[in-house]
């Protein structure tokens, strides 16, 4: 070969490859779309419609550990499959819907699927402030037929409603008997990031609600906005704009009885968790696929390990489901006993009642240098919590161990990942922590 056609071959292969990585880049670019963050807003925060100032301190945290006592039966209902999350989650997103849009308020909850608006016309509806939707003034509402795939593809009871043109009916209940039932349908969603821009998804899926009932947080929401693992959450129909990924960052709003309403998540590349210090564990796969199951090994009191392997029904692949929606660590009758005493024992300071009649071990004017660092054993990562991921000041003068016993399952919760930011990455079925301050 001569040498011009040589260098003729070499700078053909380097404009080839060149080529194939621009076009590469394009359709990853062209891929990830959706990258945007939203403001979520805590339900006892200032800045939520449910804040109520006539409440003292107490009475909000007594209040907030009810509904995780709730929550966790219905979490790890037997019957999960029909009865999804209680509805009183402790995060709010802004969203619109429909053509032109409709402003609402919905509960974020990573422990749901279906994202649902009250819609007109209602045959039982709970009061809500804002308006409600009315699907016939919107021009990208399609309902879905009840011959579609996706009407037979839910993890929730689903019809066929033969009075409306075969439209596909759903029913979801919740664990406190709460319920929506209405039609499935495609429509548009808006979000207003954080950064001033707004995104817009066209066809999801969601359900429009004419039939709604229950215990449903007054007149200040509209629904739900379903963020689990299952085909009908927005995480999965976002699927590949956001490349399976999204994030999100407490802030520690109890930390000093302020409410800093800062929290965000992310989607797409702004969910991705980035730099030193991050650990990691892979999510296991199990039923039903709306919760996000990892599989805890054990737990540390500074040096001292309580070693869940050794305990048969505490133990096993996804033995422990990860929630943004409960705000206490709960853990099974004989493994919280467990830790709990030798929490006691790290501590050695005489103990008090817990004002709000929730909690079983605390302190009186309890200092920061005196409460140990637990760790969590997942597998692959070991997470150091800090002391305001695991004690809670529940009046003027007292701090409780923020973990407690439950009979409905053992659930990771919002307080012990305040000032982590926490990565979901479903393409590649892990999570993802690093200590962050997620006040700034």
């Amino acid at each position: 070969m001569s040498k011009t056609m040589a260098n003729c071959v070499t700078h053909y292969s380097f404009f080839t490859i060149f080529a194939i990585l621009l076009s590469s880049i394009f359709q990853f670019t062209k891929a990830m779309n959706n990258v945007f963050s939203i403001d979520l807003i805590h339900r006892d925060s200032p800045n939520s419609p449910f804040y109520d100032p006539s409440l003292s301190f107490t009475e909000r945290m007594s209040n907030s550990f009810h509904r995780s006592f709730n929550r966790s039966v219905s979490l790890c209902s037997p019957s999960s499959s029909v009865v999804v999350a209680s509805n009183n989650g402790e995060y709010l997103m802004r969203y619109s819907i429909g053509t032109p849009p409709v402003h609402t308020l919905g509960v974020a909850d990573t422990g749901s699927d279906l994202t649902w608006t009250q819609c007109l016309p209602c045959k039982n509806c709970f009061k809500q402030q804002s308006r409600i939707f009315n699907p016939k003034k919107s021009s990208t509402y399609k309902p879905l037929h009840c011959s579609s795939k996706m009407c037979h593809a839910a993890n929730f009871p689903t019809s066929c409603n033969r009075m409306k043109k075969k439209t596909c009916r759903y029913h979801v209940r919740y664990g406190d008997n709460s319920y929506s039932i209405g039609d499935l349908a495609t429509e548009t969603i808006r979000f207003g990031s954080s950064k001033n821009k707004r995104v817009k998804l066209k066809k999801t899926v969601i359900g429009c609600g004419h039939n709604n009932a229950g215990t449903f947080s007054g007149d200040k929401e509209s629904g739900i906005v379903g963020l689990g693992g299952g085909k009908f959450s927005l995480i999965s129909q976002m699927g590949s704009s956001i490349g399976g990924k999204f994030s999100y960052c407490l802030a520690p709003f109890y930390q000093q009885k302020t409410y800093i309403p800062k929290s965000k998540i992310h989607f797409g590349t702004d969910g991705f968790v980035p730099g030193d210090k991050v650990v990691t564990t892979p999510l296991a796969r199990k039923f039903p696929a709306t919760y996000y199951f990892l599989t805890l090994e054990g737990v540390s009191v500074g040096k001292e390990r309580l070693d869940f392997r050794n305990v048969s029904f505490s133990y096993g692949e996804g033995n422990i489901i990860i929630d943004s929606g409960t705000v206490l660590t709960l853990f099974s009758p004989e493994m919280y006993v467990k830790l709990e005493s030798m929490v006691k024992s790290a501590i050695k300071l005489p103990t008090v009642a817990d004002p709000t009649g929730s909690l079983n071990l605390c302190y009186k004017s309890l200092s920061i240098d005196k409460i140990p660092i637990i760790t969590m054993h997942f597998i692959g990562a070991d997470l150091r919590l800090g002391p305001w991921n695991t004690f809670v000041a529940t009046s003027d003068s007292s701090m409780c161990f923020a973990f407690a016993a439950s009979y409905g399952g053992q659930i990771f919760g919002n307080i012990a990942q305040m000032n982590f930011l926490v990565g979901y990455d479903l393409k590649n079925k892990r999570v993802s922590f690093k200590a962050t301050d997620c006040s700034k």
